[in-house]
């Protein structure tokens, strides 16, 4: 069966901070068959956390608060001719009291980066960072979820796999969700979009500048003494996910 004709897509991307997943949500947005939404749950995150991000007042007041409202929008009808619904997710947006059988009608994809990497970041804007802030334990949660329900792995995409060959990466990506490859996902125009969350104002500037993915970061991550502990916690848990990464080259295994 041709995938335009097989039921439509709906394709959960949960991330952490600090990641690709705006590039990423780009790349797919560029194709011909794909919509995307980003970031559904973070109305409601800041909402219930009570968190102090950065333009929180306008990401609340543009977003859905009730995370029941939010599932119906990401598991309902969908317009004709759409073969791919994009969800880019935070993963630590997905709160411990939201319910998770909704998620059971997503086709789930994990986006991990060097954890060290990650918090050094993440430590520029937001100093003392949790666990729960860097989104590895719901992105483990989620995965072993996925893997017990399906039987089978789901895909972990690695930002530095994905930098150093978005072609052969994004390829097979979108052969493990069932999708053609397109080679319009590997650039884009630059600017803004409509679908962009509101507080693209404050963070989009580089994926705005942006046609394309850039070369993969080669500069070693030093982090201070007090964040120690935490990297150990968070290279623990990414054990867990980048055994699984799609690998761009044999060489790699």
């Amino acid at each position: 069966m041709s995938p335009h004709a097989a039921a439509p897509l709906r394709l959960a991307v949960w991330s952490g901070p600090r990641n690709l997943s705006t590039a990423l949500m780009r790349s797919f947005e560029n194709r011909s068959d794909t919509i995307v939404v980003d970031e559904p749950l973070y109305a409601h995150y800041l909402a219930e956390t009570g968190r102090d991000h950065p333009m929180r007042a306008e990401v609340i007041a543009a977003g859905e608060r009730d995370w029941r409202r939010v599932s119906e929008r990401l598991t309902g009808p969908l317009a004709p001719g759409v073969r791919c619904f994009y969800q880019k997710h935070m993963a630590h947006h997905l709160l411990p009291h939201v319910e998770r059988a909704w998620l059971d009608a997503l086709t789930h994809v994990f986006l991990i980066r060097d954890p060290r990497a990650v918090l050094a970041s993440l430590h520029a804007k937001w100093p003392n960072p949790g666990l729960a802030d860097t989104g590895l334990p719901q992105q483990v949660e989620l995965f072993e979820r996925t893997w017990s329900a399906t039987g089978e792995a789901p895909p972990v995409v690695d930002s530095t796999e994905l930098l150093s060959d978005p072609h052969a990466v994004l390829g097979m990506l979108c052969a493990r969700v069932g999708l053609e490859f397109e080679d319009s996902m590997l650039e884009w125009p630059a600017g803004k979009r409509e679908s962009d969350g509101v507080w693209a104002a404050h963070w989009y500037a580089d994926v705005e500048r942006s046609t394309g993915f850039g070369p993969p970061r080669t500069s070693r991550t030093k982090l201070p003494r007090s964040l120690e502990p935490l990297a150990e916690a968070c290279e623990a848990l990414h054990s867990r996910l980048f055994p699984h990464r799609i690998r761009a080259h044999a060489a790699d295994l």
